[in-house]
């Protein structure tokens, strides 16, 4: 084992603070990894704070992790020393079911190892990229393109894959009517990856005061759902409604802005149960469903999508010593669009 520094929540009741954790020795198939940065994700405010489920702490979150291969184990193929690499939120699946065969490694039948706070295959408690090292099994390691900078590529290993999978799923192209609710950390991406695609982009906030943001992002409109009027004017309007917000919404008034045989794809996970009158989707042969990051195949196609693209995540980079100013203000909403700490810090 190798202690490395990190930043890790105590309790669930705790602000992080600096600590240090272990990082297995390097197997066959195993690559370390130098951390450059590691993206900040509402899912690692959720996980930490016990908002999802009881954990064991000390826990060490983050998901999308950028940095530099610094040694391979000796049978790995798919990586070398020096490569610019990322790591998102799966560390390993079981390989053999019917979806990792697949390339869906997220829905593997014997269950997804994910980043953080998950049991890896050796029984072990995984510990995530608010650390200065990292070591993942080489499937789980993508190529970060060289037209994408380490910063701003970061969170697009979960809210860019997040937002890419259930638009590529839902086949969206240059003739398709996107509406994407919410502009935070996930919308932000959606607008930007369902415009590449070639679709119209319609955003549904709350108010304007991001509206200059979604236009220049590439949104064709931006509309006010505090304002009873949208639903009304949007009414039957799209094809897809990505909705990438956690909180509570009227689906009855969502999905009334659907053309028949239109679908909500949900994205964001409210806490709390959303009731649904069924009568919303027979109405005009609509559906909604839920999606949830992509397989490692799909990641490597988004990155790759984005660098041909120019699409990239904005973002805030802070230091480590800000991680639980950040969190206060992620809940605040007190952010454009996504926070990314320096991985150098962890040792500061």
């Amino acid at each position: 084992m190798t202690r490395v520094n990190a930043y890790a929540a105590p309790s669930e009741a705790a602000p992080l603070e600096k600590t240090t954790i272990e990082r297995r020795e390097l197997g066959p198939h195993d690559v370390l990894i130098d951390v450059a940065f590691a993206g900040i994700c509402h899912s690692d405010i959720h996980t930490v704070r016990g908002d999802w489920g009881a954990r064991e702490y000390p826990l060490a979150p983050g998901h999308e992790i950028t940095g530099t291969v610094a040694a391979i184990g000796a049978e790995v193929t798919k990586h070398a020393v020096g490569d610019r690499v990322g790591v998102g939120c799966m560390v390993n699946s079981c390989g053999e079911c019917d979806q990792c065969r697949r390339g869906e490694e997220q829905f593997c039948r014997n269950g997804a190892v994910f980043t953080y706070g998950s049991v890896d295959r050796d029984g072990t408690i995984t510990q995530g990229g608010y650390s200065e090292k990292v070591v993942v099994t080489e499937g789980f390691v993508v190529r970060i393109p060289d037209a994408l900078a380490l910063d701003v590529v970061a969170p697009l290993l979960c809210a860019g894959i997040t937002t890419y999978s259930p638009l590529r799923h839902a086949e969206v192209g240059p003739d398709s009517r996107v509406a994407v609710v919410g502009l935070g950390g996930l919308g932000h991406m959606g607008v930007q990856i369902a415009h590449a695609l070639g679709a119209e982009v319609t955003v549904l906030s709350q108010t304007l005061s991001k509206k200059d943001d979604g236009l220049r992002l590439g949104a064709d409109h931006y509309y006010a759902t505090s304002d009873d009027d949208t639903f009304r004017s949007l009414r039957g309007s799209f094809d897809m409604i990505l909705n990438t917000v956690s909180a509570p919404i009227d689906l009855r008034s969502y999905l009334g802005m659907l053309d028949v045989d239109g679908a909500m794809v949900c994205v964001g996970m409210p806490s709390d149960a959303l009731p649904l009158f069924v009568g919303s989707l027979i109405g005009g042969r609509k559906s909604i469903s839920g999606s949830n990051i992509g397989g490692i195949r799909e990641t490597q196609e988004m990155l790759d999508f984005c660098a041909e693209k120019g699409i990239a995540a904005e973002i805030e980079v802070i230091p480590a010593s800000d991680i639980n100013a950040a969190y206060e203000r992620v809940l605040a909403s007190d952010v454009r669009y996504r926070f990314v700490i320096d991985a150098s810090t962890f040792a500061d």
